[in-house]
């Protein structure tokens, strides 16, 4: 034991050391954001699609909507994409309904009525999954009949003009994808939904904004933006071999030259996760998707001849997800670290302690009260639940990292949609998308009860500075395993008002 203390408490401070970087890289995110870049003008149009034109000189866009049960959410969307603004016979909808529930149904009927108001909407279905989104969406290409490609994912609610804000972007012939910014519709909807909104909203308001301003590469998300056809053909198309088939195709079509736009006043409306099950399943295929795709994509990037701040940023961007593990490296560690130091004097702490504690906790913590302040939202309640929640959560996203730096492929788990909208309940047939979540109930009630130990430890020691860092962690986890209780045990009641 005494040998494994001193191992135990440097492979703690390395973690430490590794967030470190994250808060950094967060930090230089946020001077590059206040610097006062400009926004670059708009290409002359050529033509296409610009004010003005005759529709023939509209270019063809094809919508392709990829669904796979979704039942409280199909109608929705197709409302939405048979209202985009766009003359009529230059644009095409695809459903591409890989669904085996009643959702079928649903979508020929709504189908069907837009068909005969003369929308151009026809339902693609395939004889199995293969690929899972990846698949259908290189199948649907192979019927589409547009020039541009957009893509909605099933919790997205296009607004009628999005095409008219997006398309004149591709009247530079080198830009191959536009992304618009997710807005989120039901943030309001409980304490947890508006933590999610706090978490995804610096992705595009902060870090696609700079990236994008400072010609570094950024990422196609999978849904509220569009493709040039030809980016996606030269990219060599849609690749199944990793779960973020998104990621993978935005880095190949860039490396392959072509240029992106990030369009911040362009929001499109999307559903948050309204369940810990659903938002926990959505976060690990992220986090190992984009471990998979760093490992497909670095190599190569590397060796390219990029400019050095593309490669940089580009390490950052897709080994991000690794500081989920370092944080439970963290975690797992802190109780030998505070053992084996014990005798540690004030003057050691604030050199060492003091200055790590800033870049890591300091540094994120910073980060997202300044993009609360700035989009004037000012919620000082989901700031300070964020780094709960995320503790709470590091432990199973941690695993899926591990998985994505070891396995190729996976199956593509769908984030369960309900049709949710401000504050409105969850439709009374919520619980047929029930997921399971008793292993890491289990899991987090175990350390839960570890996290317990540095407390006592501080609390005993009378180390009542450190009490309340140490208290974060047993109550991140408790918070995780509350929520996994009360859905668990509620899942029949669902159409509660939230909590």
């Amino acid at each position: 034991m005494s040998i494994l203390l001193p191992i135990l408490t440097a492979l703690h401070f390395a973690a430490l050391a590794g967030l470190s970087l994250y808060g950094l890289h967060r930090l230089w995110l946020l001077r590059c954001l206040y610097a006062g870049d400009s926004e670059p003008e708009l290409p002359p149009p050529s033509g296409e699609g610009s004010s003005g034109s005759a529709p023939e000189n509209f270019p063809l866009v094809t919508v392709q909507l990829p669904l796979y049960n979704e039942r409280f959410v199909a109608a929705r969307l197709l409302d939405a994409a048979a209202q985009l603004g766009w003359p009529a016979g230059r644009l095409e909808i695809q459903v591409l309904d890989d669904s085996d529930d009643d959702t079928r149904e649903l979508v020929d009927e709504r189908a069907a009525w837009w068909r005969a108001q003369g929308v151009d909407l026809t339902v693609v279905r395939r004889e199995g999954r293969e690929g899972f989104k990846a698949g259908a969406l290189a199948h649907g290409l192979t019927l589409a009949k547009g020039e541009l490609v957009a893509v909605f994912d099933a919790d997205f609610i296009p607004p009628a003009d999005f095409l008219e804000k997006t398309v004149p972007w591709f009247g530079d012939p080198k830009v191959g994808m536009v992304q618009t910014r997710w807005g989120f519709c039901n943030a309001e909807y409980s304490w947890f939904t508006g933590i999610q909104a706090l978490l995804l909203g610096p992705h595009f308001s902060i870090e696609h904004r700079v990236r994008y301003l400072r010609g570094l590469f950024f990422n196609f998300n999978g849904t509220a933006g569009v493709w040039r056809r030809g980016a996606i053909a030269s990219a060599g198309g849609w690749h199944a071999d990793t779960v973020t088939e998104d990621l993978d195709l935005s880095y190949r079509a860039q490396l392959a030259g072509w240029r992106f736009v990030y369009r911040e006043e362009c929001q499109v409306p999307s559903e948050l996760p309204v369940t810990m099950a659903a938002l926990r399943s959505q976060q690990q295929r992220w986090a190992k998707g984009s471990i998979q795709t760093a490992r497909k994509i670095l190599p190569r990037l590397l060796r390219e001849r990029l400019p050095l701040a593309v490669k940089l940023e580009a390490l950052a961007h897709l080994m991000a997800n690794i500081y989920w593990l370092m944080g439970l490296v963290v975690m797992l560690t802190l109780y030998p670290a505070i053992t084996w130091r014990v005798g540690i004097g004030l003057h050691q702490m604030l050199r060492l302690d003091l200055p790590l504690f800033l870049a890591t906790s300091g540094a994120i913590m910073g980060y997202f009260l300044c993009y609360s302040l700035k989009t004037g939202s000012n919620r000082l309640r989901d700031v300070l639940l964020l780094p709960a929640l995320t503790i709470g959560l590091a432990p199973s996203i941690a695993l899926s990292v591990l998985k994505g730096a070891f396995q190729k492929g996976g199956t593509f788990e769908r984030t369960p949609k309900f049709g949710v909208q401000g504050r409105e309940h969850l439709p009374g047939l919520a619980f047929l998308y029930r997921q399971k979540n008793l292993p890491y109930i289990l899991m987090n009630f175990v350390l839960l009860g570890y996290s317990l130990l540095p407390l006592a430890f501080a609390w005993e020691r009378e180390t009542w500075l450190a009490v309340p860092l140490f208290l974060l962690f047993p109550f991140g986890f408790a918070l995780v395993l509350m929520k996994d209780l009360a859905e668990s045990l509620f899942s029949a009641g669902a159409g509660r008002p939230a909590s």
